[in-house]
């Protein structure tokens, strides 16, 4: 199995159509084009008898989960959302929502799900002028939004690294990427957000929360900047603008990309590493970003992924971006790649491309659907040597050389770590890197049994100075929700006595609970790791 494939629906890291949207003076007070093509008179209940309910069920990005709801309604707007939300609250079914579809685990794709809500039409991306910020539609890819703000004014939001995201989930949990260690996470851009939900009565509404709001609708939209999705309502609208951004012109709201980015590939071969040389490898890149991820730094522009693949993939591979738009981004680059492999021995291979921005981050590749596993970390400072020493035992030895598996270390810090923790429902906002653990298979036959024990077992050792998760402390700070793990809930998996929303939200989870409480009282929109309401 490639690695394409056991991340084929990785969502963070780095759209059905190109981006589509009526012009900015049709828009109307709610952000929604009024000269979009008419909307349906209702969204109808698609059941297992229609041609459609397969493509519709299994849209989702891992395999291993599909769901077998009752219908599917396919939504166009708002005001259908509601329609369809008030249905299944009336007919006591359970409802989940599906935009991208990437979810990791079965938060969408389970059997207790009745009422699947899709919201791929709803694709617009506009300026909202009665706003001053950018209206996007939970469906839109993450490369349909960079397309089409990059095009008509030469802004971004910074989001993920994947463009066949969608807007919908990615946002909620605190989406980073590429531009994210110049100009922070999506949420630090986050103005506004239009949420269909239910009260106590069980009756479905819409409003609307954004930054400026007060009371139960400012801490709403605090909830939205990181809390994740499936926990108050579903999302038929963001509002995005910077908070520092003034005026009214639209190409002064948002972040400007880079015109062009040097991407770049760093493989040493596992033919080339003993444990020594993998030791110093690792050691050599964690200590690198504890030095260089400063805000301000000149390598505020770099996008990296450190791939630790078991040895049946033949390499390690370090891969990315970096701006350049300077006269000393070949420089930077040489340095970066020449100060992680220093002392290593083995001599990396290396490519370097010099690409239009868009072009590197805004097209859609699609895949189908695979097998997978994922667990995450937050890292304030380089593993220890105990943990590289487990790293390279887990990816070389019996238990996992010939498995496929990896662990990627991805690029953050920068400007992520300037926002003040209660800012947003994010509460990590001192780490360095994140720590993304895979593993995967092709055969839907094969139940993933010996993949499986060797991603427990190598998270388990990872972290095991910790009770076996990556507990708030001097060198991890939890876990990061858009790579949700329903282990974590589980007591058979987790026996480290640090809850699962200690992990995810910090000390932030009793805010969210509030707001819970406030805005979803009857816990309809709930799934494994969703928000509990307060007892």
């Amino acid at each position: 199995m490639t690695r394409r494939g056991v991340l084929a629906g990785t969502a963070a890291l780095g759209a059905t159509a190109a981006g589509l949207s009526a012009p900015e003076a049709a828009a109307t007070p709610t952000g929604r084009a009024a000269a979009a093509a008419p909307a349906r008179s209702g969204p109808a209940a698609i059941g297992p008898d229609d041609t459609r309910y397969p493509s519709l069920t299994r849209r989702g990005a891992n395999a291993r989960f599909v769901g077998r709801p009752d219908y599917v309604r396919v939504a166009d707007t708002t005001e259908q959302v509601v329609e369809a939300v008030q249905q299944a609250v009336r007919e006591g079914r359970r409802v989940a929502v599906r935009s991208g579809g990437h979810c990791f685990e079965s938060f969408v794709d389970d059997p207790s799900v009745k009422a699947l809500i899709d919201l791929s039409p709803m694709t617009a991306v506009h300026y909202d002028a009665s706003r001053r910020a950018f209206a996007v539609e939970p469906g839109a890819l993450l490369g349909q939004v960079y397309r089409r703000l990059f095009t008509e004014w030469g802004v971004s939001i910074p989001a993920g690294a994947t463009a066949e995201v969608g807007v919908g989930g990615h946002v909620l949990g605190g989406g980073y990427g590429a531009l994210s260690r110049r100009h922070g996470l999506s949420v630090d851009h986050l103005y506004g957000v239009e949420v269909v939900v239910v009260d106590a009565s069980g009756k479905a509404s819409s409003v609307v929360a954004t930054r400026d709001s007060s009371g139960p609708l400012r801490e709403l939209w605090w909830a939205h900047t990181g809390g994740g999705g499936g926990n108050f309502g579903i999302v038929t609208r963001y509002w995005f603008r910077d908070p520092a951004a003034t005026g009214s012109d639209p190409a002064r709201l948002l972040p400007r990309p880079p015109a062009s980015v040097l991407t770049f590939t760093a493989s040493w071969s596992w033919k080339d590493l003993d444990e020594a040389s993998f030791a110093r490898l690792v050691r050599d890149h964690g200590t690198w970003y504890e030095n260089n991820s400063a805000p301000g730094s000149p390598y505020a522009g770099l996008f990296s992924v450190l791939m630790l693949n078991s040895r049946k993939y033949g390499t390690v591979d370090l891969v990315g971006q970096l701006d350049s738009t300077g006269s000393g981004a070949r420089r930077l680059l040489d340095d970066y790649v020449a100060a992680v492999g220093r002392g290593v021995g083995a001599r990396p291979t290396v490519k370097r491309e010099d690409r239009p921005w868009l072009e590197v981050n805004a097209n859609v590749t699609e895949s189908a659907p695979s097998f997978f596993k994922a667990k995450s970390g937050y890292l304030r400072k380089r593993f220890t040597d105990r943990q590289i020493a487990v790293l390279h035992e887990h990816l070389t030895g019996k238990a996992g050389g010939e498995l496929p598996g990896s662990l990627w270390l991805v690029s953050y810090g920068g400007q992520v770590n300037t926002v003040p923790a209660d800012a947003t429902a994010v509460a990590q906002r001192d780490s360095i890197l994140k720590a993304v653990y895979l593993t995967g298979w092709e055969d839907p036959k094969h139940d993933g049994g010996p993949e499986l024990a060797w991603l427990r077992d190598l998270y388990r050792a990872v972290y095991a100075d910790s009770g076996g998760v990556p507990a708030p402390g001097t060198n991890s700070d939890g876990c990061f929700i858009n790579y949700p793990d329903a282990e974590l809930a589980d007591p058979a998996f987790n026996t480290s006595g640090t809850p699962w929303h200690t992990l995810y939200y910090k000390g932030h989870y009793a805010r969210l609970q509030r707001v819970k409480a406030h805005w979803d009282p009857r816990n309809e929109f709930r799934h494994a790791l969703s928000i509990r309401p307060p007892r």
